[in-house]
């Protein structure tokens, strides 16, 4: 038995693995990782994998990044972690210092959570608390987009759209508003990407000016719905909802976790609309895939609604133990300085025309019906018809013969469903981009060429994606 095989037995016998139907495995091999570096990942048994997605859009600089390991290792040797409540430490003013610094002017304060969905968490709570100190207690609903997701625990889902992962857990969620998302794959035939999505904002300024006396915030993924299968819209559209927002009253949140840190081609997606929202949401790139971390910004007018006597019970009461950790920190300073030191945003300009050019010749493919792309971030849709769109049924599961022909060339590439996705670490090299092309191309050949029978029931989750 391989080293391979006897880690993935003794995986099987104990873990949970998340988004996985566990008896896949009793015929899709587990990949045990022994080793990262750079783009490359490694088995035991010494085959490597080229992460086209960065490990769940996490590692932009590559695995084993040495500067981060090196501020990490540093870090140890001072202090490993104590508590936000009561205490700070310099990583953590540092970091804090750094983000306001480069994120949209006006958010003034960081407040830090573990991970991208309890990120989610801090933001709902911190509008919705927001309001009742302000006297208006009324204002209780968040308004989404269809076809968002923005986490997974209770409120994150409550936000999202994605009816696989909500419906057991309905009568958990929050009662919020949805408004048809501004997604430009599905734009009439000859129109551009800004007219549909200004013309999409229509629902959006009625849902507003019917419900705003009761709505806190409105959350969106800012250009691109990730989970969503990479679906993508213009910037013109979070232009319009900021000034609807202002107009309104009611609160803006951009959820940067997959996003920001130069994925959409700028450091952050909102600042190609030129605008601030009143909470920022990061995580995911913030440590360069090092440590789990999130951070939340906001403005100075949100702070103030908080700060009073202990006695008026007005403080955000909120916190997880791991608040502000300094390794955390260290990894996220060191990740900011690489931003900074090797002029990154500039540089991903050339590899994304790379994934441009490798992909062109997928446009014509006839199983294609889209090949989209902003910033570092491009997606290729496997349809059926391409002449309707019409998509091939989720149960043949066709963007699973993807994953497992890229596995068998050594690449990394987990598609959403049928969209098949590049998300690839910035330290990339433009031959290895044409070799994901490649890969990506045989495997949609395969995958789109292959007779698969399976039951389909016509209305279970008729637009379910696999969550990549």
């Amino acid at each position: 038995m391989s080293l391979n095989d006897q880690w993935m037995q003794r995986d099987l016998k104990v873990l949970w693995h998340p988004c996985t139907q566990m008896k896949d495995h009793e015929k899709l091999p587990l990949i045990p990782i022994r080793r990262g570096e750079g783009v490359w990942l490694e088995d035991f048994d010494g085959k490597r994998y080229l992460d086209a997605v960065s490990s769940w859009w996490v590692n932009v600089f590559g695995h084993g990044n040495p500067r981060i390991s090196q501020r990490i290792k540093d870090q140890l040797d001072s202090l490993e972690h104590v508590m936000l409540a009561g205490f700070s430490h310099q990583p953590v003013v540092e970091l804090s210092e750094r983000l306001v610094q480069i994120t949209p002017a006006g958010l003034s304060r960081v407040f830090y959570a573990d991970n991208g969905s309890s990120g989610i968490e801090v933001a709902l709570k911190m509008s919705f608390h927001y309001w009742h100190n302000l006297g208006q207690p009324n204002k209780q609903r968040f308004v989404t987009l269809t076809n968002s997701y923005h986490g997974e625990t209770v409120a994150a889902m409550s936000v999202g759209d994605v009816d696989l992962f909500t419906d057991t857990y309905k009568a958990l969620l929050l009662d919020t508003l949805k408004v048809p998302s501004p997604d430009c794959y599905l734009r009439p035939e000859g129109m551009s990407w800004e007219e549909h999505s200004r013309n999409m904002f229509a629902a959006m300024e009625q849902t507003l000016a019917e419900h705003h006396q009761e709505v806190a915030a409105v959350i969106v993924e800012p250009l691109i719905q990730g989970a969503g299968g990479m679906r993508m819209y213009h910037p013109i559209y979070l232009t319009l909802l900021r000034e609807a927002c202002d107009r309104y009253g009611v609160h803006l949140i951009h959820d940067e976790i997959a996003v920001g840190f130069g994925r959409t081609g700028s450091m952050f997606a909102c600042e190609q609309a030129g605008i601030t929202p009143d909470f920022l949401v990061l995580s995911k790139a913030l440590t360069g895939g090092f440590l789990p971390m999130a951070a939340v910004l906001t403005t100075d007018q949100v702070y103030a609604a908080f700060y009073d006597d202990y006695a008026t019970l007005r403080a955000f009461l909120h916190s997880h133990t791991y608040t502000g950790n300094p390794l955390a920190c260290a990894a996220a300073l060191a990740t900011l300085d690489i931003f900074r030191d090797d002029q990154v945003i500039e540089a991903n300009k050339l590899l994304a025309a790379r994934m441009n050019t490798a992909t062109a010749h997928l446009v014509d493919h006839p199983h294609v019906a889209e090949v989209r792309q902003t910033g570092m971030a491009l997606a290729i849709e496997m349809v059926q018809d391409k002449a309707s769109k019409s998509a091939y049924p989720w149960q043949q599961r066709r963007g699973l013969k993807v994953y497992q022909h890229a596995l068998s060339r050594g690449a990394l590439l987990r598609p959403l469903g049928n969209v098949v996705y590049f998300l690839p670490p910035y330290v990339i090299t433009p031959e290895q981009i044409d070799f994901l092309a490649e890969v990506a191309t045989e495997g949609i050949d395969l995958a789109t060429r292959a007779t698969i029978s399976v039951d389909v029931t016509a209305d279970l989750y008729p637009d379910f994606r696999d969550p990549g």
